[in-house]
């Protein structure tokens, strides 16, 4: 079922594993702990929902965070659930999400940096610091110098993606995004991995703000998500003029 190159955004449903298939991408003589500081961010902090708040299990996270450079480029995905949840039940949600990706899929800890549910709420993924800049494991060869944000739901075609979803994407992309790039620009890039539609070491040019499909084999983040990524790139920016 699940070849090579072909994968979705991923996640647990109540009854079921839709599973991701990106595999986090070690770097040789990765930074941690000595990460300089970030610049100051171009738009404000957004409310977070912490890994405490949402009571991740600490004890299933294998491995410390691997931090890199700046923010260059925000990947957005979405997480397969279905989309009629009660805003209630995310921190529930992640929980499951925490444990797939970790015992289902061997992976270090949860996948994505971010999660936001369709209420807005945003929710810190994997561990290290929602103000560092971790190593995540959402786009295969492109996990360094980049923030995975997931939105919590399955946004195929015809699918009304919530406004409070689009601003809360939105909202910590624009604060995470390095302060010396367009979220409406584009951005040179260089990939890690040969499973990722680009060879290792391939230069390439992306959107700042890009779906996960844009560099893997994969649906996600759905049609209709997909096609709300000028917007959510035009919100990003309001917010970082809105700061000056």
């Amino acid at each position: 079922m699940w070849l090579r190159r072909t994968a979705v955004c991923a996640m647990v449903v109540p009854l079921a594993f839709l599973v991701l298939r990106d595999a986090p991408v070690r770097l040789a003589a990765p930074e941690r702990t000595t990460a300089k500081p970030a610049a100051p961010p171009a738009a404000p902090r957004p409310a977070i929902v912490s890994r405490a708040e949402w009571h991740a299990d600490e004890s299933l996270v294998k491995e410390d965070a691997v931090y890199t450079g700046t923010v260059r480029a925000v990947f957005v995905h979405h997480t397969g659930h279905t989309n009629n949840y009660d805003c209630a039940d995310a921190p529930e949600m992640l929980r499951a999400m925490e444990e797939a990706h970790v015992r289902g899929e061997g992976w270090d800890d949860i996948g994505y940096n971010f999660v936001v549910d369709r209420c807005g709420t945003i929710y810190e993924g994997r561990a290290g610091g929602v103000g560092r800049t971790v190593r995540g494991a959402h786009a295969t060869g492109f996990n360094a110098h980049s923030v995975g944000i997931a939105a919590l739901g399955t946004f195929d075609p015809g699918v009304t993606v919530p406004k409070a979803l689009i601003e809360g994407i939105a909202k910590v992309g624009a604060w995470k995004l390095d302060r010396s790039i367009d979220p409406r620009g584009i951005v040179r890039m260089v990939s890690t991995n040969d499973d990722s539609l680009y060879r290792r070491g391939e230069v390439v040019y992306l959107h700042a703000v890009a779906g996960h499909r844009d560099t893997f084999s994969t649906y996600c983040p759905g049609e209709a998500l997909y096609a709300q990524l000028p917007a959510i790139r035009a919100e990003m920016a309001r917010l970082r003029d809105r700061k000056k």
